[in-house]
């Protein structure tokens, strides 16, 4: 003998919508959840805001105060700070104390050391394979196969703000290779 639909022992149809729903929800929010950290691995983080622009951080993460970086650094000085990509960055003083239009990115091109300033050759010396750069990064010899990437520098409310160079390199006269 069958039995009534309205009977205690035949779950109702919404009850088991419900149970399928929840079951449902909880295995794809689990399989999300695993998803989550594969999809953001292949997904580069942006480099910034629209213009494209970040501001330089000191050693200790604060922003770069122009100001207070021109005030407390002389003529001639190369001091890293945190670029683009949270890639080493020098900022360059000029002779008149003003900072450079440019910023370079101290990674060097032969295996990606962070290329140090020598004041004392006024070049730029790689640890790593002895490749040099000039003052401006330019390289002067190898085994580096190429200069060190430039960032349009500008100074907006005192911060100091790194932007991505497509332009020319002014060094060779060529079409950046990092662009």
């Amino acid at each position: 003998m069958a039995q009534a639909s309205g009977s205690p022992d035949v779950p109702d149809m919404g009850r088991r919508q419900f149970m399928n729903l929840l079951a449902f929800g909880s295995t794809t929010g689990v399989a999300l959840g695993a998803l989550y950290p594969v999809i953001k691995y292949f997904i580069p983080p942006s480099s910034g805001g629209a213009g494209g622009g970040v501001t330089a951080k000191d050693a200790l993460g604060n922003d770069v105060k122009a100001s207070e970086f021109l005030a407390s650094h002389q003529a001639g000085d190369r001091t890293l700070s945190q670029g683009l990509k949270g890639d080493p960055t020098y900022l360059i003083v000029k002779e008149d104390k003003t900072l450079t239009d440019y910023g370079l990115n101290a990674v060097c091109t032969h295996l990606g050391c962070v290329v140090p300033w020598n004041a004392g050759k006024n070049k730029f010396i790689c640890p790593c394979h002895g490749s040099q750069y000039n003052s401006e990064g330019k390289v002067v010899r190898g085994p580096a196969p190429l200069s060190l990437a430039l960032a349009h520098l500008d100074v907006t409310d005192d911060i100091v703000v790194l932007s991505p160079w497509t332009e020319t390199d002014f060094r060779t006269g060529e079409d950046p290779w990092w662009a």
